[in-house]
């Protein structure tokens, strides 16, 4: 048997914190719960929410995705007998989350079979979204191109992060080249010129971008940005333009 008892009112009160209710759980998974309603993080993990000593009776654990904001899946619950019986004896969160945080974003086929979930920037170049941030001013996408040379100059106003999952680039400022599997941070305010090198037929790089890109000619002078407002209209644009919807990106934003 796992007991979880609740600590001293008195530490808890000189650290700000509220009382927790006393919360004994069994090897059964049944959970009891004394003294008020408990409900975990968007209800998941737990079946029935009861009061008292009226028992809980938590679900069977699965590997699961979060909603999207329009309500609907991004991609399916999957649960295997293994993951169950590994996960079987595991507590989850049984307090709440705050009730203004956004929803989650789970995306399991991040390399998706429909090429219409890229969206296409030239005939060579293309972005798949994972998350437009519109509130924090940051998207994180797939960036992939299909031909080797120069691909763009430009400067961060913000940090940069990323993981390349395919293929070999490199800014021409650099000495280091980025290859599969390479992690890379790109501080703000720095300018530099990334080419896909010769021998690549395809790039894919996963890129969290904060702020704009500020596109330059070689003397610095600014000829063009992008930001999470751009590349949200582009793909608004573009699932539109293929069948998919313009509500199709909502999924992504947060």
């Amino acid at each position: 048997m796992h007991r979880l008892v609740e600590p001293c009112a008195g530490r808890l009160a000189s650290i700000g914190c509220k009382r927790a209710p006393r919360v004994e759980r069994t090897s059964t998974m049944r959970v009891r719960c004394v003294g008020k309603v408990l409900q975990n993080n968007h209800d998941h993990g737990v079946g029935t929410r009861q009061t008292g000593s009226e028992v809980l009776k938590a679900r069977q654990p699965t590997l699961a995705v979060y909603q999207g904001q329009s309500g609907s899946r991004i991609g399916s619950t999957r649960t295997t007998a293994t993951a169950s019986q590994g996960l079987a004896d595991l507590l989850p969160f049984l307090g709440t989350c705050p009730p203004e945080a956004s929803a989650g974003i789970a995306i399991p086929d991040v390399h998706p079979e429909d090429e219409r979930v890229w969206v296409p920037q030239t005939d060579t170049v293309s972005f798949r979204p994972l998350c437009f941030n519109v509130s924090q001013g940051y998207y994180v996408n797939l960036l992939r191109v299909r031909k080797s040379g120069l691909l763009s100059r430009h400067r961060h106003p913000g940090p940069v992060h990323g993981f390349v999952l395919k293929g070999d680039w490199k800014y021409l400022e650099h000495e280091w080249t980025a290859s599969q599997g390479s992690y890379i941070f790109e501080p703000p305010g720095e300018t530099h010129t990334l080419v896909v090198l010769p021998g690549c037929e395809e790039m894919i790089t996963l890129f969290h971008v904060t702020g704009a890109l500020l596109y330059c000619d070689p003397e610095g002078e600014v000829v063009g940005y992008e930001d999470v407002f751009t590349k949200l209209e582009k793909a608004k644009e573009h699932y539109e333009a293929v069948g998919l919807g313009k509500d199709f990106v909502q999924q992504f934003v947060r």
